[in-house]
């Protein structure tokens, strides 16, 4: 039997995967730490959120224009990180740094000052992405002064102050979301967690997804409360950032009409109409959501 392999061994081999992984969308670097592997620095490389920093071996560098933003996407009410899947794959395939955020649900601002948080400790240009309830949330968290260089808001509330989910939900006719709506849980803060009865889930949220994938979708749905979607905006980052828009036209959560009413109050640099598609448009139509993403993250 061979010897086992020195601690320092492990510890190079581990650095080693963890720069490939950080660089592995930059050639340069990555060539460096397979040729150079006993110059890479630990610091730099143990955290692959982090840019790199430099090696002791001299590696090349690349310029700053050549390193894409992180696109931080979060999700909104009765979903999870998962209904960003095929956006993932394809913005990840184009060479972007993802982040699915595991949004609370909690309340706007404990929800918001989470997604703050994770924005910050990154140190990179942010596009910071919201689904739903989460285009609340991501217009609670940024700030002009941070690194968020661009929202997306995909069929999702993009709020003033003193505006809240709910009442933006019933400016225009269209939602039929509270008749499907199953039993509140009661919470022992005083307020109630709310679902998406499951065998209405799929005409309700999903209806242009296939029926087998939009049950599993209602049987993992997370709750949100009910204080949260009535809970007033107090911060409006879409008067600051650069805002893009996209959303279906048969959306049955949030009427259309707000949605493109949201989208012209902002400003929006770009707005999206999918013909047909539902509430969860980056389920059924991740393509055109990751374009959007990335016309966002191309801009200057």
């Amino acid at each position: 039997m061979g010897s086992a392999p020195s601690t320092v061994r492990l510890r190079e081999q581990l650095e080693y995967r963890y720069c490939l992984n950080a660089h592995k969308n930059d050639c340069a670097r990555a060539k460096c730490a397979r040729n150079n592997l006993r110059s890479v620095h630990e610091n730099d490389c143990q955290n692959p959120l982090r840019p790199w920093s430099g090696c002791a071996g001299g590696c090349p560098r690349s310029s700053g224009a050549d390193v894409k933003p992180t696109v931080v996407l979060v999700h909104g009410a009765f979903a999870d990180g998962s209904s960003w899947n095929g956006v993932i794959a394809k913005l990840k395939k184009d060479g972007y740094p993802v982040i699915a955020v595991a949004n609370p649900l909690r309340g706007v601002k404990s929800d918001g000052d989470y997604v703050r948080r994770i924005v910050a400790g990154l140190d990179q240009p942010v596009v910071l992405v919201g689904h739903s309830y989460g285009g609340h949330v991501i217009s609670d968290a940024a700030s002009p002064k941070g690194n968020v260089k661009a929202l997306v808001f995909v069929s999702a509330f993009a709020p003033e102050k003193g505006e809240s989910a709910a009442a933006l939900s019933g400016k225009f006719p269209g939602s039929t979301l509270a008749p499907t709506l199953g039993v509140p849980v009661s919470l022992e803060s005083g307020t109630k967690d709310l679902y998406i009865q499951q065998d209405k889930f799929h005409e309700q949220f999903a209806a242009d997804v296939p029926a087998k994938e939009a049950a599993l979708m209602a049987a993992a749905q997370r709750p949100v409360t009910e204080a949260a979607l009535n809970e007033p905006a107090s911060h409006e980052a879409w008067k600051d950032i650069p805002s893009w828009f996209v959303y279906g036209s048969a959306d049955k959560n949030i009427p259309p009409k707000a949605l493109g009413w949201m989208a012209e109050r902002a400003k929006s640099k770009e707005t999206v109409v999918v013909q047909g598609a539902s509430h969860v448009v980056m389920v059924s139509h991740p393509e055109k959501v990751a374009k959007i993403i990335e016309d966002a993250a191309n801009s200057n």
